[in-house]
């Protein structure tokens, strides 16, 4: 079987076209919010993140059933709940953020677990947990479409003073206290992305099309736009490529895409000019004379 007749089933069938759209706009959305975590050293924020929306989507679950914009309205009440109450704890107690978080989250993944169980089947909590990005819909497009659309505007408007908050968090702080705002209109995209993620990849694995292209594109360049780009790229090819061999071979999709990006993650380690281990072993050329 050729690479064509595989990148055929796209023109087959519907529902395969509906996923690959989904992910290729949550490519464009949750990469760059992937590049801008891993710089601001909060990578397991997200993965945080994405545990803490459960019990939020469990309870539009409850009430609505499998209904989007329920769900949704929930995780999105839950994760920013979580990101206020670290931060509140973090202000008020010696407790860091990060184990704040660490602690939350795990509370809520099993709060959430246990709110679907208590009226869902096993079958439910797959779902939620780990996605049917196969099922995408044209509703969870249009969800994933403007979440893409917010994350966009919110780049172009916040670019430079995330880059700068990146590059000295104190500055923002010291130059009008625009700093706690801009961390939190950051949050709220991430969030956004998370839930959108989860239509797609489930609460547990929403995070990996986010962060994996973003840690592969730090290796190939120093430059903060090209490597957004990249991460891009890299989550595109990844979904591109996952959802060809979940066909192919009757694996479950979701999974599939973030192999495919811990495959482009492993290449990038291995062989990126910025710090890979290739360029590391490499011997280096002296000048002579």
């Amino acid at each position: 079987m050729t690479i064509a007749d595989l990148l055929s089933v796209f023109s087959e069938f519907a529902f395969m076209r509906r996923a690959l759209a989904g992910c290729l706009v949550l490519s464009v959305a949750a990469a760059p919010v992937g590049v801008f975590l891993m710089l601001r050293r909060l990578s397991l924020t997200g993965d945080a993140m994405a545990h803490a929306i459960l019990p939020g989507v469990a309870a539009g679950y409850l009430l609505a059933g499998l209904n989007l914009w329920a769900m949704t309205a929930g995780g999105l009440v839950a994760g920013l709940a979580i990101a206020l109450t670290a931060s509140v704890v973090t202000r008020l107690t010696p407790l860091r953020e990060d184990a704040s978080l660490a602690t939350l989250y795990l509370v809520s993944l099993a709060l959430g677990v246990i709110l679907i169980s208590a009226r869902g089947s096993a079958v439910d909590v797959m779902h939620l947990l780990f996605g049917s990005v196969l099922a995408i819909d044209d509703t969870a497009l249009t969800f994933i479409g403007i979440v893409a659309s917010i994350t966009v505007v919110a780049f172009a408007t916040l670019w430079r003073p995330l880059v700068l908050e990146c590059v000295d968090p104190g500055f923002l702080k010291a130059a009008g206290g625009r700093g706690a705002i801009i961390h939190v209109a950051f949050m709220l995209v991430m969030v956004l992305n998370l839930i959108a993620g989860f239509q797609a990849l489930g609460t547990l694995l929403s995070v990996g099309l986010m962060m994996l292209p973003a840690a592969s594109a730090r290796f190939w360049t120093r430059s903060l736009g090209i490597m957004t780009l990249l991460a891009m790229v890299f989550a595109a090819l990844s979904s591109i490529a996952g959802l060809t061999a979940s066909f192919a071979a009757n694996l479950p999709s979701g999974p599939a895409i973030i192999v495919a990006a811990g495959i482009v993650y492993a290449v990038s380690v291995s062989l990126g000019p910025v710090g890979g281990l290739f360029s590391r072993l490499r011997p280096t050329r002296h000048r002579t004379g």
